[in-house]
């Protein structure tokens, strides 16, 4: 396709591209602040601003390789044309609208990796997937709840011995004000993880079209672009998701959200520099769910996370399911 003749669509496209990216911030800063709102450390209109400011600065900390790995290692660069990136990111928006309208804390980076694969089998078959980059971001889709799981629980347990001989009172007081930095550090890998995931596709399309020469990589304004997209939808909340993830799962107190939020934090932080998109939601639910059994097991609402968990499962194949039909039906008018 002639680079020229294509700018108005690639245009179009880079907006719906970063109306995900939006659409990912509002959907996911239930990630980001539901702990700190529900241990009352911050109202929900402060939090979101807290959330949206180191969302949009995690750039200076992080490197892009999960940019890298969504803009090449999940399918083949090569079969890439506007109508595959139109196709997933459909794919994406549909499912994330579908479980933002019902509260459900689904994967906005796997809706994203659902929408890219369906396109790519829709096109290409088989020969389309990357399948060392694919069963990479699958296997975080187990791994990274475990790994928040364990981190937060370990933490809860550090954190009980160290102030076994504070009073609830002493400690309640010293957790609100470190929940700042366990809130901070989470945004931070929110920010870092989930808007690389845009970054990529935004630099494939890019790619493909001609306009970065025969090296991938992801220019400037595209990382500000996504960056400010994420911070902006995070500003306008997720609140049917933040009272499921906030208090729904188990009930918190500042120590607990701190514990859970920094088990999330140091989840993302590894996966980000590996270069692995995982799920924010996936983590924090891992993390919560840690805490609240570090408590005891009958604290946790294991029904509701049970449904979670099959929202997980089934958010690849849906939104995957949305997006090959999306390209089947763009194919006949194409």
């Amino acid at each position: 396709m002639d680079a020229t003749l294509a700018l108005p669509l690639l245009v179009a496209l880079i907006g719906v591209a970063l109306f995900f990216d939006f659409l990912n911030g509002l959907h996911d800063a239930a990630n980001s602040i539901a702990t700190i709102v529900s241990t009352r450390v911050l109202r929900p209109q402060y939090a979101v601003a807290w959330a949206a400011f180191f969302n949009f600065i995690a750039f200076l900390f992080f490197g892009l390789h999960v940019a890298e790995t969504l803009g090449k290692g999940i399918i083949d660069p090569a079969i890439v044309s506007p109508q595959v990136i139109f196709a997933a990111l459909t794919g994406a928006i549909s499912w994330n609208i579908i479980t933002w309208v019902f509260g459900i804390p689904s994967s906005s980076s796997h809706a994203l990796v659902g929408g890219l694969v369906g396109a790519g089998l829709a096109k290409s078959g088989g020969d389309a997937l990357v399948l060392s980059g694919l069963l990479k971001t699958v296997g975080a889709i187990f791994m990274s709840p475990m790994i928040g799981f364990l981190l937060a629980l370990v933490l809860v347990l550090i954190v009980s011995w160290l102030f076994v001989r504070q009073t609830p009172f002493a400690v309640d007081r010293t957790f609100r004000v470190m929940q700042f930095v366990s809130a901070s550090l989470y945004s931070l890998g929110h920010g870092g993880n989930d808007a690389q995931k845009t970054m990529g596709i935004i630099a494939v399309l890019l790619f493909s079209q001609g306009y970065l020469g025969s090296d991938f990589y992801v220019p400037f304004w595209v990382v500000i672009s996504c960056q400010s997209a994420m911070a902006l939808g995070t500003l306008f909340g997720g609140w049917r998701i933040v009272h499921t993830m906030g208090s729904k799962i188990t009930r918190l107190n500042p120590m607990q959200g701190f514990c859970a939020e920094t088990g999330g934090a140091l989840t993302l932080f590894g996966a980000t520099w590996l270069g692995i998109p995982v799920s924010t939601t996936h983590t924090i639910t891992g993390a919560i769910v840690g805490v609240g059994a570090a408590r005891r097991v009958s604290a946790v609402r294991w029904g509701l996370a049970g449904n979670i968990v099959i929202a997980w499962v089934v958010t690849l194949p849906a939104a995957a399911i949305i997006s090959a039909l999306t390209f089947f039906a763009c194919s006949l008018f194409g």
